[in-house]
């Protein structure tokens, strides 16, 4: 008999990447914990979009990204005066400079990357994702994927190096 794992068992095994990928984009620990949760009700509520025998993790992410865009939108309409994006880049890094694990280096210059390039390298590097899975998922040709890709990579060896 073979059973294949309920809808919310797999929802459940996808929750730490899940949380990888808010914190990526959001990067804030709240922010991250309540893009997760927001994807999660919204794919238990839209669960029936979601065709079996389809990979839950690309359908996910792709929720949490619309999340967030929305949430990104919202926010730029709401706040009239925002910190200068240089300042904005090192709040909240104070403590990832002074790790002494390189694991808190990549991390905090992963912050200071572009968000697309952030993005990808999240999707690809780190969550394993394929060129043509990232492509789609985001919505883009594979070439901007590649482009995006070595220039994010090229900025985050960069910035590690500095350090």
């Amino acid at each position: 008999m073979d059973s294949q794992p309920t809808f919310e068992d797999q929802l459940v095994t996808l929750l730490p990447r899940l949380r990888r990928f808010a914190f990526s984009l959001s990067r804030s620990p709240a922010d991250a914990d309540d893009l997760a949760q927001a994807a999660v009700e919204r794919a238990i509520r839209s669960r029936d979009q979601w065709s079996p025998g389809t990979r839950l993790d690309s359908w996910m992410y792709r929720i949490m990204r619309n999340l967030w865009i929305d949430t990104a939108r919202s926010r730029a309409r709401k706040e009239k005066f925002e910190a200068p994006p240089d300042e904005a880049n090192s709040v909240g890094t104070d403590g990832a400079v002074h790790a002494s694990t390189e694991l808190g280096q990549v991390m905090a210059a992963m912050q200071r990357l572009p968000e697309e390039q952030r993005e990808v390298i999240s999707l690809i590097l780190i969550e394993g994702f394929g060129y043509r899975e990232a492509a789609e998922l985001l919505d883009l040709p594979i070439g901007t994927i590649s482009s995006r890709l070595v220039r994010g990579r090229t900025a985050l060896l960069g910035l590690v190096s500095e350090r």
